[in-house]
């Protein structure tokens, strides 16, 4: 009766002091040191901003849908399912699930049973009283025990456990939002790039298509006296340029092609793409926020922050290497010498009681293993805030990124479109006979060069803008958009 006592009495005050846990408890440090957080961006001119929406940042909403492109909208969502890398990165997340898991099975108690049957044989100089025993005994050993035990988590040891595994199941969470906002941003700038390689590509074809007709009317002109053999190899030279051209970007409308092929889990082998040569870019407005919000979007700098949460529950599990661990052990079971009498109520056999396990000297292994978990702690604050850093240098980027290039775009298209009256003029004149075949093929390079800048720019705006998206942790509203088929240009 008093050993029962005992034992509740014990349990009882597990129970109690399991409420304690040694070790810091977790305050996340602010986010950049002693520099407070910037009340706006700095940059916000050149980009059409719409009212911040809390409840959209999850991380997970589909932002490219404001691009209002069916394909690219296929595209995502195939990436989303079929990407190998995501599978990887969803793979590790439920790994570390288990592990959460495994933490807290040490809160119960632990059962175990070991069932054997034995024929063994003693030694004959088995010491007995310090002598051979001289005798040698051969039997059978015939057990069936049940062993039970359960430590109380008197110094918060499996709570630190329990605390460490969760923050970095949820920093994997945020690894796998973090990926695949990545792949998404990977598809969607792919993808307009291509499209600006499209209309680039139709460009030169119609350009050499142009320039083929230029060159057979300047031999026509030299055939007839008015041309010269130099407005006549000019021509020509200025058509194998414009030819040579073409290839160099279907090279690199391939290579991308073969990249949305592999990004949408698909083999580059077989990729279907339709090619559209009246594809226009737009800029959907999105939801800026404000710089503290930025840091509970980004799913990565969410987990550099849990961690930190990890690492500081790793400093409580190494402190509580000082304290001692307590257990309760009990072992019952049946054991004989003959398998007819194993089940027997003879046959039973029982034990437990508490027992205690407190290192006295082990050579500072314990000082070591804290000052290396607060080590690893400094480190991860330092991870933390150089990636909140980077969040604010990559919005700020890109934030610079859309409107100078904005600007850019509008001047280059001011270019083309005076380039364009440049060329008219020069062919007039051609055809009057007030100047040679160089003007022409002069203002003709030039026109052509803004043409494809114009296009070229585009395609980075775009691009540009999902590294905004991606920089500001995705999760923005879409918002209703024109149609995509109209004709190109700013």
């Amino acid at each position: 009766m008093k050993a029962t006592r005992f034992h509740v009495g014990l349990a009882t005050l597990g129970l109690v002091l399991g409420g304690c846990a040694v070790g810091p408890n977790y305050q996340r440090p602010q986010a950049l040191g002693t520099n407070a957080i910037p009340a706006q961006f700095e940059t916000t001119n050149g980009v059409a901003w719409h009212p911040f929406d809390a409840s959209a940042t999850t991380g997970h909403s589909a932002w490219w849908k404001a691009f209002g492109d069916p394909v690219l909208d296929e595209l995502e969502n195939e990436a989303g399912v079929e990407n190998q890398s995501l599978r990887a990165a969803a793979a590790r997340l439920e790994a570390a699930a288990s592990d959460v898991d495994i933490a807290r099975s040490d809160y119960f108690p632990h059962l175990s049973t070991t069932p054997s049957a034995v024929r063994q044989r003693s030694s004959l100089n088995l010491p007995e009283n310090g002598h051979p025993a001289g005798k040698a005994y051969t039997f059978n050993n015939f057990i069936v025990p049940l062993q039970a035990g359960w430590e109380p988590d008197l110094w918060g040891r499996i709570r630190r456990q329990v605390e460490g595994s969760r923050a970095r199941y949820e920093a994997d969470a945020n690894d796998l939002a973090s990926a695949r906002l990545t792949i998404q941003a990977e598809v969607a700038i792919d993808y307009f790039m291509l499209r600006s390689l499209d209309l680039e590509s139709a460009l030169l074809e119609a350009t050499v298509v142009d320039f083929q007709r230029a060159y057979e009317l300047v031999r026509n002109r030299r055939k007839g006296g008015i041309a010269t053999d130099l407005d006549v190899s000019q021509a020509l030279t200025q058509l194998r340029a414009a030819e040579a051209q073409v290839p160099t970007v279907a090279l690199q409308a391939a290579r991308l092609r073969h990249a949305l092929a592999t990004l949408s889990g698909h083999p580059a082998t077989g990729f279907h793409w339709e090619s559209r040569t009246n594809y226009t870019f737009s800029t959907p407005p999105i939801g800026d926020g404000q710089p503290s919000e930025l840091l509970e979007r980004r799913p990565d700098v969410a987990a550099s922050e849990r961690r930190m949460a990890a690492a500081n529950a790793d400093i409580g599990l190494a402190r509580t290497a000082y304290y001692p661990r307590f257990r309760i052990n009990g072992l019952a079971g049946l054991q004989s010498v003959h398998a007819s009498s194993v089940f027997d109520a003879s046959s039973r056999f029982w034990s437990v009681g508490p027992s205690v396990d407190w290192p006295l000297f082990i050579g500072g292994r314990n000082e070591a293993a804290v000052r290396s978990a607060e080590a690893i702690y400094t480190a991860t604050v330092a991870q933390y805030r150089s990636q909140v850093l980077t969040a604010f240098q990559e919005v700020e980027d890109q934030l610079t990124a859309q409107q100078l290039l904005t600007t850019q775009l509008e001047a280059e298209g001011a270019a083309r479109d005076a380039a364009r009256k440049t060329e008219e003029i020069a062919n007039h004149r051609y055809e009057a006979g007030l100047v040679t075949y160089l003007e022409v093929a002069t203002a003709q390079s030039v026109a052509l060069g803004h043409e494809r800048s114009v296009v070229q720019l585009e395609g980075e705006r775009a691009a540009a803008l999902v590294a905004l998206v991606k920089a500001l942790g995705g999760g923005w509203v879409p918002q209703p958009h024109e149609s995509r088929e109209a004709k190109t240009g700013p």
